[in-house]
């Protein structure tokens, strides 16, 4: 958001598959790789500007062929190196040195936590930061105010649908949300949650996941939310105590079917995460997930 508002976007020529791997968390497969680079050819800068280091790859079929050949990951195959380029670039475009862009005094940083308090409608002073594993700051906050963002997301795609004119912050929002579902192959990854999720569900809806076991959605406005009492968009926010990736996206699956959104067919393509098998080293079921819980929304 912060990045956009900047006019990064326009001044370097980045498209909207370029803004869908700054909103990513991606799996460092050659296609995000490749498009890193592009993207630090179209800023004027290098891999060695980034501030993000190399690692384990989010992908196991990655990992495995990195390992084949021996390869050692450099700042551009970080999860997170679509951002990383894209801040690099936004400090280029207010007029402010590349260096240091990762560190919370910068003024990009600055115009960053001032973005996110008032898109979450919060005072500054109510957001925590601190220091992420890819070293940009990252702000904590309630999940009801995730929720609300990733609300505003959708109901930003909602309003931009044959609207003439809307607020610049409301195309921002709505822009990030189209990039995402037009391409959450670069958000994410081959066989990865969010984009299965948004490959499913077809602009419908936008998913991303967090650090430590958290993941939002905004839905967009529908019969369906209409029928849950929703007056337009909604978010949804899940938190998981311990941090556990798997069992958040199989409870992310299980609320989307207790809350009926979208069909069974878009639901029979997340069985896999919804209800993953569980077997030992010689193939024998040793348990299964179950779902003691309902949200009581009478859907």
């Amino acid at each position: 958001m912060a990045l956009i508002e900047t006019g990064a976007l326009e001044r370097f020529g980045f498209d909207e598959a370029d803004l869908a791997l700054m909103c990513g968390s991606h799996s460092s497969e050659a296609r995000h790789i490749e498009r890193t680079q592009r993207m630090l050819a179209k800023a004027e800068a290098s891999e060695a500007d980034l501030r993000c280091g190399g690692h384990t790859p989010l992908s196991d079929a990655v990992y495995i062929d990195w390992l084949k050949r021996d390869f050692k990951p450099g700042a551009v195959c970080s999860n997170c190196s679509g951002k990383h380029v894209g801040m690099l670039a936004g400090a280029r475009s207010i007029g402010e040195s590349m260096s240091g862009y990762e560190r919370p005094e910068h003024p990009l940083q600055v115009r960053v936590k001032r973005t996110v308090a008032e898109v979450c409608d919060l005072p500054e002073g109510e957001v925590r930061w601190a220091t992420d594993g890819c070293t940009l700051p990252t702000p904590a906050f309630a999940l009801d105010r995730l929720a609300r963002l990733f609300a505003k997301l959708a109901a930003a795609r909602d309003e931009v649908d044959g609207a003439l004119a809307v607020e610049p912050r409301t195309a921002a929002l709505a822009r990030i949300y189209r990039a995402m579902t037009a391409y959450p192959e670069l958000v994410g990854g081959e066989g990865r949650f969010c984009t299965t999720l948004m490959e499913a569900f077809d602009g419908a809806l936008v998913g991303k996941v967090g650090a430590d076991g958290s993941y939002a959605i905004g839905v967009r406005a529908s019969e369906q939310t209409r029928k849950w009492g929703a007056r337009g968009a909604v978010g949804i926010a899940v938190k998981i105590e311990d941090g556990g990736i798997g069992i958040l996206y199989a409870v992310v699956a299980e609320l989307l079917a207790q809350m009926d959104v979208g069909t069974p067919a878009q639901h029979a393509k997340l069985t896999r995460f919804h209800a993953p098998e569980m077997l030992n080293t010689t193939g024998v079921r040793t348990g299964r997930l179950s779902y003691s819980a309902g949200l009581g929304l009478g859907v």
